[in-house]
């Protein structure tokens, strides 16, 4: 894995210099040779990822987020701001806009792009009021008969004192409770991070998915080889045994679906990243639209209550 990784790295550095180079018919015939061959080992190096590699990729800073999804996939998006109790938290964003013919609410947690946007969005860390805004809009969804869809990418809860003198628990405890019982359709996806309670408070839902290099689990693989063994420098180790890939959840039934990526990442080709996405998302809207609203919450409350279930062979 780390030969492939390394020989993609060069040829990506030789496809850059020579794109700057005046574009000859040979030089343009070798950049197109290099970027099937680059292509081909991408493709090869999806095979072999390890779920810390996994984990690398769904942290990338170029990794597309859920600004961007919003731009691309939802039409007349209007944002909506504030809990109505304290302030405006822009790790999440709100709102209502169209999705291939669905009028939705959209609640989405959001990283930035650099170190500025992560600053300013809390590195997509909400505070109680984002979750607070974010069941104000689902509330506000159910009343107008609006399906729900949440995009999550999140380390986590931000877990700072001012947060947990607003009340951090008692606000993720309540929209996992009432997202239990909106009497609408509700779809929520792992986009990046899925971490702890801070991504479960957007995440009981009919349909939940991951994109297929995104990670879902307890807490990071730093905190569990923290607790564990004393030591973060076992990240990697912890997160093998973890089971926090699409791959692993979807076997466990925690997840629905695993939405496909661009070859190496939704970094690598954000537009068509989100051409995937938006037709998933459709087709579950189209799906769950048909369905009466008390089956949806009788069959939601099931779904959750099967986590945890074990039996003996």
């Amino acid at each position: 894995m780390e030969n492939i990784r390394e020989r993609i790295d060069a040829l990506s550095e030789a496809i850059n210099q020579l794109s700057q180079l005046e574009q000859t018919p040979e030089i343009a015939s070798e950049v197109t040779r290099l970027k099937a061959v680059v292509y081909k080992l991408e493709k090869k190096a999806g095979t072999l990822y390890d779920p810390w590699d996994k984990v690398k990729i769904a942290r990338k800073i170029e990794r597309p987020r859920a600004q961007f999804y919003i731009d691309s996939i939802v039409t007349d998006f209007i944002e909506l701001h504030g809990d109505r109790a304290f302030r405006d938290d822009k790790a999440i964003i709100g709102g209502i806009g169209q999705i291939g013919g669905h009028t939705v609410t959209i609640i989405a947690q959001n990283k930035g792009n650099t170190a500025k946007e992560n600053i300013d969005r809390n590195f997509g860390m909400p505070h109680p009021e984002g979750y607070r805004k974010a069941l104000r809009l689902m509330k506000q969804a159910e009343k107008f008969n609006r399906p729900v869809v949440c995009l999550i990418d999140t380390p986590g809860a931000y877990c700072g004192i001012g947060a947990e003198e607003r009340g951090q628990g008692e606000a993720i405890a309540r929209n996992l409770m009432e997202m239990a019982r909106l009497r609408v359709p509700v779809i929520s996806g792992i986009i990046g991070e899925g971490g702890s309670g801070g991504a479960l408070a957007l995440g009981v839902a009919d349909k939940v998915f991951m994109q297929e290099n995104t990670t879902y689990s307890i807490l990071s693989p730093e905190g569990f080889a923290s607790i564990l063994w004393k030591d973060s420098n076992r990240a990697k180790e912890a997160a093998g045994i973890m089971k926090i890939t699409a791959r692993d959840l979807l076997e466990y039934g925690i997840i629905d679906d695993i939405v496909e990526e661009p070859v190496g990442g939704a970094h690598k080709d954000a537009a068509q990243a989100a051409c995937t996405l938006k037709e998933y998302i459709v087709s579950m809207l189209d799906e769950l639209s048909k369905k009466d609203c008390d089956k949806l919450v009788e069959e939601r409350y099931e779904r959750f209550r099967k986590y945890g279930e074990f039996y003996e062979a």
